[in-house]
């Protein structure tokens, strides 16, 4: 087995606990052959390498993803890593915490963006009150 292969398989179960098995498997299933070469690397090198090595928590990497994908105004994966850090045990306060600490590196528009992404999927996940309206 190449080490692509075992990062991959290592990677594929730590990537379903994290974003859920619905949006890996659904990602999985319609990567066509150009796609599935994406779908490998992301799945052995991100999951099997990065958040495979034990040296630090989910939680604590779910904290940086945040951090990191602010500073790159990443919303659609600020989105999909909320859920994650919920899943991961990350609190509403921590998420917060870490998108306003992002905003002071990172610039008003990055965090205004990042910020405006969690709450979309906080309030969808039920972690926080639908908006009011009115």
């Amino acid at each position: 087995m190449s080490d692509d292969e075992a990062l991959f398989n290592k990677g594929l179960p730590i990537r379903r606990e994290v974003l859920g098995p619905e949006y890996v498997d659904a990602s999985m299933a319609k990567a066509d052959d150009f796609m599935m070469s994406f779908q490998r690397a992301t799945t052995a090198w991100a999951w099997g390498w990065a958040w495979g090595d034990p040296t630090l928590d989910r939680r604590t990497r779910s904290l940086l993803n945040l951090a990191m994908l602010t500073a790159a105004n990443r919303a659609p994966e600020i989105k999909l890593h909320v859920k994650g850090a919920l899943r991961n045990g990350v609190t509403v306060e921590e998420i917060k915490a870490t998108l306003l600490h992002a905003t002071a590196y990172c610039g008003i528009p990055a965090g205004l963006d990042a910020f405006k992404a969690a709450h979309e999927v906080l309030v969808k996940e039920g972690a926080l009150p639908a908006a009011k309206t009115g």
